[in-house]
């Protein structure tokens, strides 16, 4: 009965010294993966923006759209979603996170993937696509790890984390014409992310919102806990992703991404995020989550009007949604990891600013308002300089030890 005790013990012991003894960096999932996949926002994004002006050539066996795609989604995304889960994890379990050699060696792994995809042709697109998704193989098996083994709740995290890995296999076989459906992978990449998003999203948002409005004395209108009504809006939410991911063009997929759009913005609504707006902290959670409702309903009218933009919708979800609330943990997480106060300064306002009209530019490009080139590539610097401005700001946070640590 003691030995699951000892080796218990003995291995947190063994971290306790990792974390000691590892540099800054190495300290927390989110510091190297934060970094990481903002970096790559970034460089993914000037990449693109050359070859789209033909002033590039990348050595990848894709098409450029179908490597731009994958590797906001699987590359840029995916990093800011480990760090997040690899941060958050520990908290939800009470163990000490992964850190030093380990870490390094995950963050690896990644990079690989993103190196792999962007020499693909070269490297060829077997090996190319083992070590893509291994890195979601490898990073699951980890986090499934630490939640079995504190029996936690949050299991469902992990899961949408190990599909993410089945979507990206499924976007490599697409890419490589293997499946007939070149958006498949992609399609299922937005359901998973976005699920997650309305899951972690609405337990931080409503309780963060609330804590703000306490300290700042208000006491009446407060955002209450999660009830039946957010669980019917996830669950519908997951059900409209899922009709989507299937059967794209079909009218009861938009039914129910219209549904769900009705129904996000009535639960948005409920978390008072206007009563919030002197803090941009608290406040640009709500901005960030309001493009949840607005790309589901532009999804759904996509499907009823063949007409309608239907990249217009992917981006308010992507650019917009999965951005906006990326930048919105990201800096809270960081500043309250690395012990400095929960407080956006002028330049992580700036941050929010440039990602919302990044986003929005890119949705209204379609509709003729702009010329749509001009629109696309005003669009791609705006986003791009919020992530810039994002590791200049946070950058150097990131590479230095906790506030009081020696």
């Amino acid at each position: 009965m003691d030995e699951p005790v000892n080796r218990g013990t003995r291995l947190a012991e063994l971290r306790r010294a990792r974390m000691a003894r590892s540099p800054a960096i190495l300290r927390g999932g989110f510091r190297p993966f934060f970094a990481g996949g903002a970096a790559w926002a970034v460089t993914a994004l000037v990449l693109w923006l050359l070859a789209f002006d033909g002033r590039l050539t990348l050595p990848i066996a894709a098409d450029m759209l179908a490597w731009h795609r994958h590797e906001m989604l699987f590359g840029f995304v995916a990093a800011i979603i480990a760090g997040f889960l690899l941060t958050a994890i520990p908290n939800w379990t009470g163990r000490l996170p992964i850190a030093g050699g380990p870490l390094a060696a995950l963050w690896g792994l990644w990079l690989a993937g993103r190196l792999a995809m962007l020499f693909s042709a070269v490297v060829g697109p077997l090996l190319t696509a083992i070590v893509d998704v291994s890195f979601f193989l490898v990073l699951g098996t980890l986090c499934a790890r630490e939640v079995l083994a504190a029996k936690n709740r949050n299991l469902p995290a992990v899961g949408i984390l190990l599909l993410l890995g089945v979507a990206d296999a499924v976007d490599h076989a697409a890419m490589n014409g293997l499946i007939p459906d070149a958006m498949a992978g992609v399609r299922a990449a937005i359901g998973l992310v976005m699920i997650m998003i309305s899951l972690i999203g609405g337990r931080i948002i409503p309780s963060f919102t609330r804590n703000w409005m306490m300290k700042q004395g208000i006491k009446q209108g407060l955002p209450g806990q999660p009830t039946r009504f957010d669980l019917a809006t996830i669950g519908l939410t997951a059900a409209a992703m899922l009709a989507w991911i299937l059967l794209p063009d079909a009218t009861a997929s938009a039914v129910l991404l219209i549904a769900a759009a009705l129904l996000q913005a009535v639960r948005l609504s409920r978390w008072r995020g206007l009563r919030a707006i002197r803090d941009p902290l608290v406040l640009v959670l709500h901005v960030g989550y309001a493009w949840v409702p607005a790309g589901l309903l532009l999804l759904g009218l996509s499907i009823v009007d063949p007409g309608f933009p239907r990249s217009s919708a992917v981006h308010a979800l992507t650019a917009g949604a999965m951005a906006s609330m990326i930048l919105a943990v990201s800096t809270r997480a960081i500043l309250g990891h690395t012990g400095h106060d929960l407080r956006a300064g002028g330049a992580t306002s700036a941050i929010y600013l440039l990602v919302t009209a990044g986003a929005l530019l890119r949705v209204i490009a379609p509709f003729g308002l702009l010329d749509y080139l001009t629109a696309l590539r005003v669009a791609g610097i705006v986003w791009g300089a919020a992530f810039l401005l994002f590791l200049i700001v946070y950058g150097p946070i990131l590479f230095r030890r906790r506030r009081g640590e020696g």
